[in-house]
């Protein structure tokens, strides 16, 4: 069996197609862009430019398909032309599946993904024989979710079995972040729900899927209450390996010291590293931050703000704003940080608790996301994300920095969390189909 991984950007760090490779599994990883570090594209990019993180050495050697020259042509149009918002991710969405079909039915054309031992003249043979259908079978069309639509049309026309990645909950996360902004519109600035073409193009995916995964127990219930059917629907974890491939988190996991009191002049740091936005409980941990304006904790906040009115909503909290980060500068936010926090109101998993364990870095989490954090073992749980319960946390690690040295020595990536465990996992998957 061969596995065609359809992937629009560099989600997980190309996890999925990682674990393929492994397995020698992998027909094809087709992106929008890749970026070696000899290429061009990586001279011209500054050394801070996120598209050179658009690469992973595991892959250097694989069957890698990307459209770099299209996406700077699609991208200097939609800049042309004003596209902003949902008509520009849409916009972005449907190029990504023209070029990918197009891809598929040139390789297809040549016999790409057939057995070794056979031949264009065999496979006419074998259509001659009516069994056309049962080797093309062998084939599976992994995509993620809203870019999956013109992909798996041409996949099923062509016996090919299909994977949806669900990246979240689907319009379930949506209702929750409308709510979200309509209690503070203050930071909600321009948010919009996505129109409702959005939605059924993914109602459509969801029907041509022959399994679906999500990353979570939190997704698969928002898609159930979505109305997916729940037998559609595999939980498999992220996948994070700190240092393998990837350039990045190559050090040994730091040995935390913490003081044996906070003070003002050393503070708890507390680190959210992300998007800035509703949908993470950013509201939630700005007015947390103001509870807690006279006790000795800073809050940074790290990573593309999509908030409005950023700069007076913490209202005399002890909060630092750094903007957006490469993946390189991320590591050393996680290094000196105490704490991270993510008090996200919907997440599909929020990789950011692997990458954060990885560097011995307590974690609290609310419960809307992947079950990374062990209460009392390595991080805690918040009963739910308001400001109060979030305030309360923080003030524990404050008064107890023990506490917090003894959740430190008990971080770190699970086994269930590797690339080795996906692998297997998909293994599975993929006899299912």
């Amino acid at each position: 069996m061969k596995w065609l991984c359809c992937q629009l950007g560099a989600r997980e760090h190309y996890a999925i197609p990682r674990a393929l490779y492994r397995l020698g599994m992998l027909g094809s990883l087709v992106t929008d862009v890749w970026v070696p570090p000899s290429s061009l594209l990586a001279k011209c990019c500054g050394h801070t430019s996120k598209l050179r993180e658009r690469f992973h050495d595991e892959l250097r050697d694989g069957p890698v398909k990307a459209f770099n020259s299209s996406l700077i042509l699609f991208e200097t149009l939609a800049r042309a032309r004003g596209l902003t918002g949902w008509t520009k991710i849409i916009a972005r969405n449907r190029w990504f599946q023209r070029k990918v079909v197009s891809f598929l039915r040139s390789q297809l054309r040549k016999g790409a993904w057939l057995p070794r031992s056979f031949t264009l003249s065999t496979l006419n043979s074998v259509k001659e024989r009516g069994s056309h259908g049962a080797l093309r079978s062998q084939i599976v069309l992994c995509s993620y979710s809203y870019t999956a639509l013109e992909p798996f049309r041409y996949a099923k026309a062509n016996s090919w079995k299909t994977l949806l990645v669900q990246i979240d909950p689907g319009p379930e996360e949506e209702k929750i972040v409308a709510q979200e902004a309509a209690r503070v519109p203050q930071l909600a600035g321009d948010w919009h729900p996505a129109p409702p073409e959005y939605w059924a193009f993914w109602r459509e995916e969801c029907k041509l899927a022959d399994r679906i995964v999500v990353n979570s127990e939190w997704s698969r219930e928002g898609l159930i209450r979505g109305g997916v059917p729940s037998e559609k629907i595999s939980v498999i974890p992220l996948a994070y390996e700190p240092g393998i491939g990837s350039g990045r988190f190559t050090e040994p996991r730091l040995q935390r010291e913490y003081p044996d009191r906070f003070t003002f002049e050393r503070p708890l740091r507390v680190l959210f590293l992300g998007l800035i936005n509703l949908r993470k409980g950013v509201a939630r941990l700005l007015e947390a931050a103001r509870i807690l304006r006279d006790e000795p904790a800073e809050f940074w906040m790290v990573g593309p703000v999509e908030i409005a009115n950023a700069g007076t909503s913490a209202n005399g909290g002890r909060v630092k704003w750094f903007g957006p980060v490469t993946r390189n500068q991320a590591a050393g936010f996680y290094r000196n940080a105490d704490l991270f926090i993510l008090p996200t109101l919907s997440d599909g998993f929020a990789i950011t608790q692997l990458e954060a364990q990885a560097h011995g870095l307590p974690v609290i989490a609310s419960k809307n996301c992947g079950k990374v954090v062990e209460n009392g073992v390595n991080g805690s749980i918040l009963d739910e994300p308001s400001a109060a319960c979030i305030a309360h946390a923080v003030r524990d690690c404050i008064a107890s920095p023990d506490r917090l040295e003894k959740l430190a020595s008990g971080a770190g990536v699970r086994d269930k969390f590797t690339i080795e465990a996906l692998a297997n996992q998909l293994l599975r998957l993929g006899a299912t189909l």
